[in-house]
C-alpha cells in the first residue's frame, strides 16, 4: 500500500520536468512594446506596492495601463497619486458592468481595447513583478513560439490568514500532481489547460483572433477559459514556473479566502458531483488518512507513520520546484480536508459574491 504513495511522489517529480523555467538571461533581439493591463476594484491595500514593482520594471518599451472598476475605496485616488509625472501610466474609470459580464473580464477587455502593445500582459492588482519579468516571459514566447505565456505567482506564507495558508498554496500541487505537464505544454488538448490571472502573457494577435476577453465574457474562472480559447485555435499556450518574477499578495482575511475560492472550484471541476464525489474519495483516502493513523506508529511500528512523510514530502517537493518556502507542506493533510469542505461549500453554494458583486 505504501507503494501508491511512492508512486504518487515520483509521478510529481517527472510531471514536474515538463514545467517550463524562466531563462536566468533572457536573449532578447526584438524589442516590441508591452502593454501593462491592470484591472483594480477596491484595491487600495495594493496600489502603492503594485505602482513600485511596475516602475522597477527594466523592460524599456512598455506602456502601463490601470482601470478603476467602479470602485467604492480610495483606489483611483491612489493611482493617480502614485503615478503622477510618469508618463508610462495611463488611468482609466471603467464603465459599469454591462449584463451577462463578470466584472474582472470586463475590465479586462476595456483595457485591452486602450492598449498600443504588440504583447498585451495582464496581471492583478495584488501582484508585484520583478524587474527583468518581461524580457523573460518575451524570451519564453519567442523559444517556444507561444501566443500566450502564463503561470502561477509565489506566495509570501507569513502574509497569509490561517485559511490561506491551507488553500493557496494547493494551487501549485494541483499543477505538478493532476495536471499532465507535457500535454498542457506540448500539445492543444483543450483539458489539459491551466492559468493563472496574475499572468496571462499574450501576443496581441492572437489575442484578438479569438476574440479577446469578450470570448469569455460570463466566465467566473475566465484565465483557463480564455487559455482553452487559444488552443482551440491552435495557439501554444506555454505554463511556466513564474513565481520567483511574479509575487502575489492573496488575501488578508479568513473570509477573503473562502470567498475567493469558494467562487472558482466547483466551476473547474465543471460542476460535476461525481468530480466532487471522487475527489472526496481520492483525498481522503491517500492526503487525510494519514494523519489520523499516524499516531499508530507509536503502537505498532513506523510503517503506520510512511504515508504521511512522504505526503509531506510530496508537498515540500512541489513548493521547493516552485521556489517557494517549504513552510506550509505539514499543512498537506489540512489542506486536503479543507480543500474537501471547499468542494462541498462551493457545490451548495447558488451564487457567489466578489468585490461586492453577486454572480451565479
Amino acid at each position: 500500500m505504501i507503494g501508491v504513495w511512492v508512486s504518487f511522489f515520483i509521478w510529481t517529480v517527472f510531471n514536474a520536468l515538463f514545467l517550463i523555467s524562466l531563462p536566468k538571461r533572457p536573449q532578447i533581439v526584438a524589442r516590441p512594446l508591452v502593454s501593462v493591463l491592470v484591472p483594480l476594484r477596491n484595491e487600495e491595500r495594493n496600489v502603492v506596492r503594485l505602482v513600485r514593482s511596475l516602475k522597477q520594471l527594466t523592460y524599456e518599451s512598455v506602456e502601463f495601463l490601470l482601470l478603476d472598476d467602479q470602485s467604492t475605496d480610495c483606489t483611483y485616488e491612489l493611482l493617480l497619486k502614485e503615478t503622477k509625472e510618469d508618463d508610462r501610466f495611463q488611468i482609466w474609470q471603467g464603465k459599469p458592468l454591462p449584463n451577462g459580464w463578470v466584472g474582472k473580464v470586463h475590465a479586462c477587455h476595456q483595457l485591452a481595447k486602450q492598449a498600443k502593445g504588440a504583447y498585451l500582459f495582464f496581471i492583478d492588482a495584488d501582484v508585484e513583478l520583478k524587474p527583468a519579468v518581461i524580457e523573460k516571459l518575451l524570451a519564453v514566447a519567442a523559444a517556444y513560439d507561444a501566443k500566450l505565456v502564463t503561470g502561477f505567482p509565489s506566495f509570501h506564507p507569513s502574509s497569509l490568514p490561517l485559511i490561506g495558508k491551507w488553500l493557496v498554496p494547493l494551487q501549485h500541487f494541483f499543477i505538478l500532481f493532476h495536471l499532465p505537464l507535457f500535454l498542457a505544454n506540448y500539445t492543444h488538448m483543450r483539458s489539459a489547460t491551466a492559468a493563472h490571472g496574475a499572468c496571462l502573457f499574450f501576443e496581441r494577435a492572437a489575442y484578438e483572433a479569438i476574440g479577446g476577453h469578450a470570448s469569455v465574457k460570463s466566465e467566473l474562472v475566465e484565465d483557463v477559459m480564455i487559455a482553452r480559447k487559444m488552443k482551440e485555435h491552435r495557439y501554444r499556450v506555454i505554463l511556466a514556473n513564474v513565481g520567483t518574477h511574479v509575487v502575489c499578495y492573496m488575501y488578508e482575511t479568513n473570509k477573503e479566502v473562502w470567498e475567493g475560492f469558494l467562487k472558482n472550484v466547483y466551476i473547474g471541476l465543471n460542476r460535476s458531483p461525481f468530480f466532487v464525489v471522487m475527489l472526496t474519495m481520492f483525498y481522503g483516502l491517500f492526503y487525510v488518512a494519514p494523519l489520523v493513523v499516524a499516531p499508530l506508529s507509536f503502537m505498532y511500528g513506523a510503517a503506520y507513520a510512511t504515508p504521511l512523510i512522504i505526503v509531506i514530502a510530496q508537498k515540500a517537493y512541489v513548493e521547493w520546484k516552485t521556489e517557494r518556502s517549504i513552510s506550509t507542506c505539514y499543512w498537506m493533510p489540512i489542506s486536503a480536508a479543507a480543500f474537501i469542505a471547499l468542494m462541498y461549500a462551493s457545490m451548495r453554494a447558488k451564487r457567489y459574491e466578489w468585490k461586492g458583486r453577486t454572480y451565479t
